[in-house]
């Protein structure tokens, strides 16, 4: 009977040991699933930004001021769920609520892409496992905005590192009122002539610190790495991952300039799967992959896509 006992004993052990591997496992899956939200284009002037990307045959709808009596938007949403919100000023808006605003130097400096963010479904839980990793994370804060149709947005979100919010991580939120309301606002995707958002590309100062801090945060593998001389940078792309990290091989690539005027942090969005596109006005290939970029002096800010 004892020596029964003592192998039930073992056999739970084991069992023991396997759940908890598999535990471990499933949330170092779950760590790596970065699930971008949307991509922020800031700009002094809403209506200049989206007249200049109708040009260019990308249509934004008017989304509504936000409740900081500082920002409007408006937005580009693609049937994946994600979407480029276009950020502009309020008229007669608030100077010390703008002031306050975290993109407050880039929209009034035309700066294009500035943040982005990254869906939780529980921002509690994302939080306390970045936590975890030794990510530093801000307390949550309530948003929201009314839509033109009077309809109601409420979220939570939370800033994730210690730089402005969403420029180095993307920050967190969380919807209360239901996501296809803040993504859709005419009830379906405002274009489908692309998939959606595929790739924010940050412009760091340092490669190799930027992977790391990556990697700790979600539990990525050692990037694929690849230098673009015409982009003047070194990228790092980590597969699937909705971004990719780019250091300016010199003191002359624009991705220096970025930097030395706004500071790490969004340089370009890549949009997937584009149909009925004429002529790109440049071309690259990155980590296997084609990508053509729209006439950056068209748009005001650097604007790229793969095709179907």
């Amino acid at each position: 009977m004892r020596i029964e006992m003592a192998e039930l004993r073992r056999g739970y052990n084991r069992v023991m040991r396997i759940l908890t591997m598999l535990a471990m496992a499933t949330a170092m899956l779950s760590a790596a699933d970065l699930r971008l939200d949307h991509a922020t284009i800031a700009g002094r002037d809403l209506q200049a930004m989206q007249a200049r990307l109708a040009e260019a045959g990308i249509h934004a709808v008017y989304g509504g001021a936000h409740t900081n009596h500082a920002t409007e938007m408006a937005l580009v949403s693609f049937p994946d769920g994600s979407y480029l919100e276009l950020m502009g000023i309020q008229a007669h808006a608030d100077e010390t609520a703008l002031e306050r605003q975290p993109w407050a130097k880039e929209l009034r400096g035309d700066a294009g892409p500035c943040a982005w963010a990254a869906r939780a479904p529980n921002l509690a839980a994302e939080a306390a496992r970045l936590k975890a990793a030794g990510i530093a994370v801000g307390a949550p804060e309530r948003g929201g905005r009314e839509r033109p149709d009077g309809v109601r947005l409420d979220w939570e979100t939370a800033d994730v590192g210690s730089a402005a919010r969403g420029t180095f991580f993307p920050f967190l939120i969380q919807d209360f009122t239901p996501r296809a309301q803040r993504a859709y606002p005419q009830g379906k995707p405002v274009t489908r002539d692309f998939e959606g958002v595929r790739y924010v590309v940050i412009a760091v100062r340092s490669l190799d610190a930027a992977v790391k801090l990556y990697r700790r945060a979600f539990g990525f593998p050692e990037p694929l790495r690849q230098v673009d001389a015409d982009f003047g940078a070194q990228l790092a792309s980590f597969g699937s991952a909705p971004v990719i990290l780019a250091q300016p091989l010199t003191k002359d690539s624009p991705v220096f300039a970025r930097i030395e005027k706004f500071g790490e942090g969004p340089y370009a969005i890549v949009l997937g799967g584009a149909r009925n596109r004429s002529e790109p006005a440049a071309k690259s290939r990155w980590f296997g992959m084609d990508l053509d970029w729209l006439d950056r002096g068209e748009i005001g800010w650097l604007l790229g896509y793969t095709r179907r």
